[in-house]
């Protein structure tokens, strides 16, 4: 097995200490200028600087998007930016624009420039094109198979970057053009109104094809290729990169946490059993939010890989604490609630570089040591008994008896 880079998303600075403390080796973040994801908590200098600095503690990167195609208008105080996240510490940027890379190059030279997945590279030759004027790695396309994805690789004269988890775009990547159209905002400058997963009413020739029950809708099933890790690691893939940069704590935490056991497991032995990876993906799927199928790795998706009908968006409500303090003479966790749960509950909490461990929360107290019948009011800060240290930083899910179905 060969090393591979796990690639975490973050919103904010929490979330960026986040993945960095449950083990990801970089995190990309978008900054206030030049970035997609508008909508997203888009990071000051401040932080990026704050943030390059904690990953480093931990012997981590941070590659900053400047992934926005940009109108002339857009390139004002590019150079200055870019010399800025130099300056902050930031080891890479992801761009889309040759004017972007190339101004880099220019007034930044220690920042790594990473072609984005906007550019829907496919092929090696494409990927040595970019090579030539620079480049120091590039994002492969989602519409990739493992077989293409092996055979770019052997000819790619450039570290290559996959997609292993998270949300697939309707369209071929980089290419849609429908919520520009439909709202004007400009998905490729970073306002994307996520038009494929609104409920449509179908017609043909004036006359309605569609149920009215179940109006169509055109979303994919989230991305999970975990099961594919062991292969791309083999073939020398440099990095493997979970999407969401607009995900929460917990769902960044939770992927984070399984994919680095998954990964330093395969590089420990050479390979874990179908058992161990069956557990594997049920640990993934703690933090979905929509099912899962396998994108490309095996072919062109089929119609059961995609949401007609629905966006299959939806909270579970599983994540509930996460662990603040732990007092080992009283055998008491102190814990900040996030959602509801009561006494009695079967509940695992999990921790940076520690494997989950259940338990029962027998009994919830206030600060004031008053016993409660619930905790219910997020952000409150409350103690469960526990025979055994719960670690700061660790999150606590409720354990849901249910059958998740992994495509």
């Amino acid at each position: 097995m060969n090393q591979i880079e796990l690639l975490a998303p973050a919103g904010d600075l929490t979330r960026l200490k986040t993945a960095v403390r449950y083990g990801a080796d970089a995190v990309y973040i978008g900054g206030k200028q030049f970035s997609l994801r508008s909508r997203a908590s888009n990071f000051s200098l401040a932080d990026i600087k704050e943030g390059a600095a904690f990953a480093k503690q931990y012997g981590a990167k941070v590659h900053v998007t400047v992934n926005m195609l940009p109108h002339e208008e857009d390139l004002s105080g590019l150079s200055d930016y870019l010399t800025a996240l130099q300056e902050c510490g930031v080891h890479a940027i992801i761009c889309a624009s040759p004017a972007i890379m190339m101004c880099a190059k220019q007034v930044a030279p220690k920042l790594e420039v990473h072609v984005s997945t906007q550019h829907s590279l496919t092929n090696s030759a494409a990927a040595n094109y970019w090579k030539s004027k620079g480049a120091d790695r590039v994002v492969l396309a989602r519409e990739l198979t493992l077989s293409q994805l092996k055979e770019v690789k052997e000819h790619s004269e450039l570290p290559l970057e996959v997609f292993i988890h998270g949300g697939m775009c309707i369209s071929y990547s980089g290419r849609c053009m429908l919520s520009n159209h439909m709202t004007l905002r400009d998905a490729n400058r970073g306002g994307c109104a996520q038009s494929c997963r609104w409920k449509y009413r179908l017609y043909d020739n004036g006359k309605p094809i569609h149920d009215e029950a179940t109006l169509f809708s055109m979303s994919s099933k989230d991305l999970m290729g975990a099961r594919f890790l062991p292969e791309l690691m083999q073939m020398g893939i440099a990095s493997v990169k979970i999407e969401g940069r607009m995900k929460s704590t917990y769902y960044i935490a939770t992927l984070v946490h399984t994919y680095r056991m998954l990964i330093d497991e395969l590089l420990e032995n050479g390979s874990v059993s179908d058992e161990k990876m069956d557990w594997y993906c049920a640990q993934l799927a703690k933090a979905e939010n929509r099912p899962f199928a396998t994108g490309f790795f095996q072919g062109v998706p089929k119609a059961q890989d995609h949401l007609y009908g629905i966006n299959g968006a939806g909270i579970s409500g599983e994540y509930i604490a996460d662990v603040i303090d732990y007092d080992s003479e009283q055998k008491m966790a102190v814990l900040k609630v996030r959602n509801k749960f009561d006494p009695g509950i079967k509940a695992e909490v999990f921790a940076p570089h520690e494997p989950p461990r259940q338990f029962v929360i027998s009994q919830i107290y206030d600060e004031e040591d008053m016993r409660l019948e619930t905790a219910n009011q997020p952000m409150r800060i409350v103690k469960i008994p526990s025979e055994f240290p719960m670690s700061k930083h660790a999150m606590i899910r409720k354990v849901i008896d249910k059958k998740r179905q992994i495509e």
